[in-house]
C-alpha cells in the first residue's frame, strides 16, 4: 500500500510538471499574435493568459474523461508505472521541442507516451483503438479546419475593410485583438489543462482511490494552477516562431487568427475532444496568411513544424516504452 501511495504521488507530481511545461510551451498559442503586433506588452499578455488559462481550466472535465477513459481499454489494465512512463515520454518531447523552438503538440506527446507504455507493458489488449482513432482524427482535423476557417474569416474581413484607412484598421483591430487573445487563452485552458486532469484521475481510479471516473475538485485546481504558473513563466522561443516566422502578422490578421483559433479549440472542448492548441493556432495563422497572399506564408517553417508533428507520436511512444522498462527495474 505504501508503494502504491508513493507511485500515485509520483504520478501527480509528474502530471503537474507536464501541465507546467505545457503552460510555458504553449504560451505562444494565446499571446504570440498580440505580442508580435504590439497590441499587448509581453508581460501584460502573459499575466492575462495565465489568469484566463486558470479560469478556462475550471469550466469542465469532458476532455479529461476522454483522455483518461478512451485511450486504454480498461483502467484495470493500467497501473501507475505505465502512467509515469507515459508522462516521462511527453515531458521529454515537450522540453526537446521547446529547446529548439519548434511548436509541437502536448496532446500528441501524451497520447504517444501512453500508447508506447501500454504496448510494452500489457500489449495491444490494453489499448482502445477506436477511442485512440477518434482522438487522432480530432488532432489531425482541427488544424485543417482552422486553416480553412482562418482563410474564410480573413477573406471576409478584407472584403468589408477594403475601402477603410489602413491606419484606422490597425488602431481598431489592435484593441480588438486584446479581446481575441483573451478568448484564446480561456479556450487554451479549457482544453489543455484537462489532459493532466484525466491522467491523474486515471491513476487515482486504477489505484482504487476513486469509486468512479470523476475528476475531483482538488485535481482540477492543481492542474489549473500548474498550467497558469507555466503560462506565467513564458515560452519565448516558441512565441518567436508562432508570432513571426510563419507569417508577418498585422493587427487585423492577428485578430482573425486568435478569434478563429479560440472558436475551434472551444468547440472541441464542448465536444469533449482533446486538440492541440499549437496545431490549431498554427493552422489559423497559415489560413489567415494564405488569404492575404499565398507566398506570404513561410512554408519552409510550416513544413518543419508538420514534420515535428508527424514525429511526435512515434517518438513519444518509443520513449514511453523505454521509460516503462526502466521504471520496472527501479520499482
Amino acid at each position: 500500500m505504501l508503494e502504491l501511495q508513493y507511485l500515485i504521488f509520483t504520478v501527480i507530481i509528474l502530471a503537474l510538471i507536464f501541465d507546467f511545461i505545457n503552460g510555458f510551451h504553449d504560451t505562444a498559442n494565446a499571446i504570440a499574435t498580440s505580442v508580435s503586433t504590439r497590441a499587448l506588452r509581453p508581460n501584460h499578455a502573459i499575466v492575462m493568459a495565465a489568469v484566463l488559462n486558470f479560469l478556462g481550466a475550471m469550466i469542465s472535465t469532458g476532455v479529461a474523461k476522454t483522455i483518461g477513459g478512451d485511450i486504454v481499454s480498461s483502467p484495470d489494465l493500467v497501473n501507475e508505472k505505465i502512467i509515469i512512463s507515459a508522462l516521462f515520454g511527453a515531458i521529454f518531447w515537450n522540453l526537446l521541442t521547446w529547446k529548439i523552438g519548434i511548436p509541437s503538440s502536448s496532446s500528441h506527446a501524451l497520447v504517444g507516451g501512453l500508447i508506447g507504455a501500454v504496448l510494452v507493458s500489457v500489449g495491444n489488449i490494453g489499448l482502445n483503438w477506436l477511442g485512440i482513432g477518434t482522438i487522432i482524427v480530432a488532432l489531425i482535423a482541427s488544424p485543417a479546419i482552422a486553416l480553412l476557417t482562418g482563410f474564410v474569416i480573413m477573406n471576409l474581413l478584407c472584403h468589408f475593410l477594403q475601402n477603410a484607412s489602413p491606419h484606422n484598421v490597425n488602431d481598431n483591430f489592435r484593441k480588438l485583438q486584446i479581446i481575441a487573445a483573451a478568448t484564446m487563452a480561456f479556450s487554451h485552458g479549457s482544453n489543455d489543462a484537462q489532459k493532466s486532469m484525466g491522467i491523474i484521475t486515471l491513476a487515482l481510479f486504477s489505484g482504487g482511490f476513486l469509486s468512479e471516473f470523476e475528476v475531483p475538485t482538488f485535481v482540477k485546481i492543481l492542474c489549473a494552477a500548474a498550467m497558469a504558473a507555466g503560462t506565467a513563466s513564458g515560452g519565448w522561443r516558441i512565441i518567436k516562431t508562432v508570432g513571426g516566422k510563419i507569417f508577418k502578422l498585422e493587427p487585423a490578421s492577428g485578430f482573425s487568427a486568435d478569434l478563429n483559433s479560440s472558436i475551434v479549440v472551444f468547440g472541441a472542448t464542448l465536444l469533449n475532444l482533446p486538440v492541440s492548441t499549437t496545431h490549431v493556432v498554427s493552422g489559423s495563422i497559415m489560413g489567415v496568411g494564405t488569404a492575404k497572399r499565398t507566398n506570404a506564408v513561410h512554408w519552409g517553417v510550416a513544413q518543419n513544424m508538420v514534420k515535428a508533428w508527424c514525429l511526435t507520436i512515434p517518438i513519444t511512444a518509443a520513449v514511453g516504452a523505454i521509460a516503462f522498462l526502466l521504471v520496472e527495474q527501479l520499482f
